[in-house]
C-alpha cells in the first residue's frame, strides 16, 4: 500500500462487503479504520467473540440520561462488519473515525430509540442519483445490477487479473461527481456531515502517523470524497472547536432485520435484509437456494408447495430476468414467480413471505464478554434460567400459575413492565382455567436495550429496579385509580418491599378522595388484586382492609352521588355501577352483597334519578334474582307513563 485506501461503500450492502472482503486480502492493512463512534474502540474486540452473531449494534447514550441514545447497528452482510471481523482475524488494528457520541447525542438532543443509525445519511439519495444517471427508477433494482450481481463479486468469481479495488475506484469517482456542482462543491447537508468528516480526516492523519500507509478506511461512499480532499488542519479543528458534549456509555446491544428495514425509520435503511442476508451468506445458485426457502416457509403454514413449484419458479425467475435484461434474476423477479407458481397468483401468501423471510425477525446475540449493566445481566441469568429465550418474532406463550418456574416467569415479566420494557402484552387467557393461567404475546425489540438502560438507575437487579420504579410511582401518582392500579401490578410482580409504600399512598390518597366516581373507578383493581393475590402466594391483608373501607364509602355515598346527573354523566356513572357490582361479587366480606343490594334497591325506588341509573340497578337486582317479576313490571309501567320524558 502507498496511500490510505478509501474503500466507499453501501452501508449494508452485500455486495460491498464481499467487495470489502477481497481488497482486504489483497491490501493486508496494519490498521482499519471504519466508519463508527470512537467510544468503541476499547469494546470492537467482542466482535471477535464466538458468542457475538449479528445483526447487533452499539449502543450510546448519556450516562445521565439514557434516553438519550443512539445505535450503530451491523448486519452479517454489513461492509463494515466484514472489516472489523477481518482486522480482528489477521491481528490489525481497529478504530473508529466517525464524530464521537459524545457530540453526536449533544447535538441531537433526545433521540428516538427506534431511529438513531449515527450514520448520518446525506440530504441527496446517492443511489437514486447514480441509477437515475444509468438510466433506472429503481435505485435498489439498479443496485442488485450493478453491484449485487456483478461478475467477481463472489471469492470464486472472476480471473487472477481482477483487481478489487476497481469498484471503490469507480464509485469514489461517481460520488465526486454527485458532490460537486461545476467547480464548487455541493454544501454538506444537514446531520454535521461537515463537521463529522472533519473529525473523520483528523483521526485518518493521526492513524497514517502512527501506522505509516498500511491502512483501510471502509466508510460510506458519500464520504471518500471529502476524505480525499487536502484540507488544512487548522480548518477542520476549527469545525470541532467548542462542540458540546456528554458523558456517554457505550455497548454492544442484540439487533434485527426488521429494525435494518428502511420501513422502521432507520436512516441507513435498506428494503430487503432477509434478502441481503441470503445472497451474503449462499455459497452458490442463491435463487434456487431461495425459493427452497419460501417453498418450505409455505409448506409450514399449511400450502401445497411441492418440489415442482420449485423448479417451475426458478425457470420462470430466470426468464423474467433475461426478459428484463438483467444479468441474474433479482428480488423483483423471485418475488414475481413466486407469486405465480407457488401463491397462484395470491398477494395473500406472498405478504407472509416478504414479512418473515424478505425482511425477517432474525435476532442477534450478544456474548457474555460484552459490556453491560448490572440489571441486563441480571436479566440474561433470569432469562437463561427461566428459560426464556428472547426472540424478536412475537409468540404467544401460556403460564400455569400453579406451577414455579411459570410464576417466576410471570414474576419477571410483570416486574419489567414496571420498567417500562414490554418484553411482553398480557393476553387474554383461552384455556378458560381462570386464574391460575397467564397468556403473553413476547417480542423483544432493540430498543428495550435503552429502556433497560433508564432503568438501570433504579438498581442492579431486576427486582431491586422494580422495587424502587414502583416506590416512587407510588409518591409521584395523583389519581386513586392509579395508585389501585399500582398496587394490582406489585402485587402481579410479586413486589413485597414495595407495598408497604403504595398501600400507605393509598391509603392517605383513598381518605382525602371523596369523589364516589374516583372511589368506583379505584375498586375493581384492589378487589382483584385481594381476591387473586394468593394464586402468586401473595400476602393480601392489608390491601383487604383498604379494599373494604372503599366499598363501604362507595355503599354510603353512591345514592347521592347519582342525583342531579346528565346524560354524559349518568353513562359514565353508570360504568362506575357495573365495575363496582361485579368488584363487590369478589369481594370477600360476609356483608358486602346484602349491603350492595341494599344501595341498589334505594337507587331503584328513587323517582327523580336518571332513568339509566334506575334501569341498571333494576336489571342487576333482577338478574341476582333480588327483584321479583311483577316488581319490574311495575317499575317498567311507570317509566314507560306518558307523564315520565322519553329519554328517562
Amino acid at each position: 500500500m502507498n496511500a490510505p485506501a478509501l474503500l466507499g461503500v453501501r452501508h449494508h450492502g452485500p455486495g460491498s462487503a464481499r467487495a470489502v472482503r477481497a481488497a482486504l486480502d489483497r491490501l493486508r492493512p496494519r490498521a482499519v479504520l471504519v466508519e463508527g463512534p470512537p467510544e468503541a474502540d476499547g469494546i470492537v474486540r467482542c466482535a471477535a467473540d464466538e458468542g457475538m452473531r449479528p445483526p447487533v449494534a452499539l449502543l450510546a447514550h448519556a450516562a445521565d440520561d439514557p434516553g438519550r441514545a443512539a445505535f450503530w447497528p451491523f448486519a452479517a452482510f454489513s461492509p463494515e462488519w466484514v472489516a472489523i471481523r477481518w482486522a480482528l482475524a489477521h491481528d490489525a488494528e481497529v478504530r473508529f473515525i466517525d464524530l464521537p457520541a459524545a457530540h453526536t447525542l449533544a447535538l441531537r438532543g433526545a433521540a428516538d430509540p427506534g431511529g438513531p443509525d449515527g450514520t448520518g445519511t446525506p440530504p441527496p439519495d446517492p443511489l437514486a442519483l447514480l441509477a437515475g444517471a444509468a438510466g433506472h427508477d429503481d435505485p435498489e433494482r439498479w443496485w442488485e445490477d450493478a453491484v449485487e450481481h456483478r461478475g467477481g463479486d463472489r471469492p470464486d468469481d472472476g480471473g487472477p487479473g481482477d483487481d478489487p479495488l476497481d469498484p471503490f475506484r469507480a464509485v469514489a469517482e461517481a460520488m465526486a461527481e454527485l458532490r460537486t456542482d461545476g467547480e464548487e462543491e455541493t454544501p454538506p447537508g444537514p446531520g454535521g456531515d461537515a463537521v463529522r468528516e472533519a473529525h473523520m480526516r483528523l483521526r485518518l492523519r493521526a492513524a497514517v502517523k502512527e501506522f505509516g500507509d498500511g491502512i483501510a478506511v471502509v466508510c460510506g461512499a458519500w464520504h471518500v470524497p471529502a476524505l480525499a480532499a487536502r484540507r488544512p488542519v487548522t480548518a477542520d479543528r476549527q469545525l470541532l472547536k467548542g462542540l458540546p458534549k456528554v458523558k456517554t456509555e457505550i455497548s454492544w446491544v442484540p439487533w434485527t432485520h426488521r429494525r435494518l428495514a428502511r420501513g422502521s425509520g432507520y436512516g441507513a435503511g435498506i428494503t430487503s435484509p432477509g434478502w441481503y442476508a441470503h445472497l451474503f451468506a449462499a455459497p452458490d445458485r442463491p435463487v434456487e437456494r431461495w425459493l427452497t426457502t419460501v417453498a418450505r416457509l409455505l409448506r409450514e403454514e399449511g400450502r401445497p408447495v411441492s418440489s415442482a413449484h420449485v423448479i417451475e419458479s426458478a425457470r420462470l425467475a430466470g426468464t423474467l430476468a433475461a426478459l428484463r435484461g438483467r444479468p441474474l434474476p433479482g428480488l423483483t423477479e423471485t418475488t414475481d414467480a413466486v407469486r405465480a407458481v407457488m401463491c397462484e397468483g395470491s398477494d395473500v401468501p406472498l405478504a407472509l413471505v416478504r414479512d418473515r423471510l424478505v425482511i425477517g425477525d432474525d435476532l442477534g446475540e450478544v456474548p457474555d464478554t460484552a459490556p453491560a449493566t448490572p440489571l441486563r445481566r441480571d436479566l440474561t441469568r433470569l432469562q437463561r434460567t427461566l428459560r426464556l429465550k428472547p426472540e424478536a418474532e412475537p409468540k404467544e406463550r401460556e403460564l400455569d400459575l400453579r406451577k414455579d418456574t411459570d410464576v417466576e416467569r410471570s414474576r419477571l415479566l410483570h416486574r419489567l413492565r414496571l420498567l417500562d420494557t414490554d418484553w411482553g402484552e398480557p393476553l387474554a387467557s383461552r384455556t378458560g382455567l381462570g386464574t391460575f393461567r397467564e397468556a403473553w404475546r413476547l417480542s423483544w425489540r432493540p430498543e428495550l436495550a435503552v429502556r433497560l438502560a433508564e432503568a438501570a438507575a433504579w438498581g442492579t437487579t431486576v427486582e431491586a429496579a422494580a422495587t424502587a420504579r414502583a416506590e416512587a410511582a407510588a409518591r409521584e401518582a395523583d389519581t386513586l385509580a392509579g395508585l389501585t392500579t399500582l398496587a394490582e401490578r406489585c402485587l402481579l410482580a410479586a413486589l413485597p418491599a414495595a407495598l408497604p409504600v403504595v398501600l400507605g399512598a393509598l391509603a392517605d390518597r383513598a381518605a382525602l378522595d371523596t369523589d364516589v366516581g374516583h372511589l368506583a373507578e379505584a375498586l375493581p383493581a384492589l378487589v382483584r388484586s385481594v381476591r387473586y393475590g394468593d394464586v402468586r402466594r401473595t400476602d393480601t391483608g392489608a390491601l383487604d382492609d383498604v379494599a373494604a373501607g372503599l366499598a363501604d364509602r362507595i355503599f354510603v355515598g353512591l345514592p347521592a352521588a347519582c342525583a342531579g346527573l346528565d346524560r354524559d354523566a349518568a353513562r359514565e356513572m353508570r360504568a362506575h355501577m357495573d365495575a363496582v357490582h361485579r368488584a363487590v361479587a369478589l369481594l370477600e366480606r360476609p356483608d358486602a352483597g346484602d349491603r350492595w343490594t341494599a344501595v341498589l334497591t334505594v337507587l331503584t325506588d328513587r323517582e327523580h334519578l336518571p332513568g339509566e341509573l334506575r334501569g341498571r340497578a333494576a336489571r342487576l337486582l333482577l338478574d341476582e334474582g333480588a327483584l321479583t317479576a311483577d316488581r319490574v313490571a311495575r317499575l317498567l309501567g311507570r317509566a314507560l307513563s306518558p307523564a315520565v320524558a322519553p329519554a328517562d
